[in-house]
Formats: structure tokens, C-alpha cells, sequence
């Protein structure tokens, strides 16, 4: 899946502009990268959609294990970032990784998942598809 096919179906579950939407993605996933180390990171820029790689910063260098932050400080950080609100940071970050579910492997979704706390698991559920699809 191309990025902007991506960006496209995070649109379209959250109900957000496109560029809303890619702005939210990006910042879903540069939050996502910040509770990795370096090669966990790389392994995920791997397996994301074409050029979504590429919008993820390294994570920090500082050789130590990642911060531990709650699902509250990661949806303040994706909102920081893309410059919305809590509910749009909310609904955003659940289609974002709703279409992650869709764009890659089973495995690569857990192996994802499992770099974020036990209780960002209501963040990683599924959520309907919208009706046009």
C-alpha cells in the first residue's frame, strides 16, 4: 500500500481531511518510534506502507530503554505534533492503527503493538470500516 493510499483510508475512518489525516498519521507514527530502540524502529520503518518510513524520526540515541508513557501522554503527543485536539488525536491514532492492521501482516502488527503498554490496548482494536467501502 502507497502512503497516500494509506493516508486515504485513515481519512475516511476518522472522518478527517486528507491532510488532517496525513498530518495525524506521521505524528502516530513518530510517537509510535519514540518507545522503540534504534533496531525495532528500523524493523517497523520495514514493514510500513511505502514512503511511511520515511516520515519517522530515529529514536533517541541516548542507549538506554525507551520512555514509558501511557496511552494519555502518547495521544497528547500525537496531538502536539499534528496540531489538534485530544478527541481528533483520539479518533486519529485509532484509525491510524486500524489501517496499520490492514496494511501489514498479522506478525508485523503485534510485533508492533507489543512495543506499547499493556493498556494502549483499546487504542489498537479494530474499528468500522466506514459504509463505502
Amino acid at each position: 500500500m502507497r502512503f497516500p493510499l494509506f493516508v486515504d483510508a485513515v481519512a475516511r475512518r476518522a472522518g478527517l481531511p486528507t491532510n488532517q489525516a496525513a498530518m495525524l498519521s506521521r505524528a502516530v507514527l513518530q510517537t509510535m518510534v519514540e518507545r522503540m530502540t534504534g533496531g525495532e524502529a528500523a524493523d517497523l520503518a520495514g514493514h510500513l506502507p511505502d514512503e511511511a518510513g520515511d516520515y519517522l524520526a530515529a529514536p533517541g540515541s541516548a542507549g538506554g530503554p525507551p520512555p514509558a508513557i501511557g496511552p494519555v501522554e502518547f495521544l497528547r503527543r500525537v496531538g502536539e505534533r499534528a496540531g489538534v485536539d485530544d478527541e481528533t488525536a483520539r479518533l486519529g491514532t485509532a484509525a491510524v492503527f486500524a489501517t496499520l492492521r490492514e496494511a501489514v501482516t498479522v506478525d508485523e502488527f503485534r510485533a508492533m503493538v507489543a512495543q506499547l503498554p499493556r493498556d494502549f490496548d483499546g487504542m489498537t482494536q479494530p474499528i468500522p470500516r466506514p459504509p463505502d467501502w
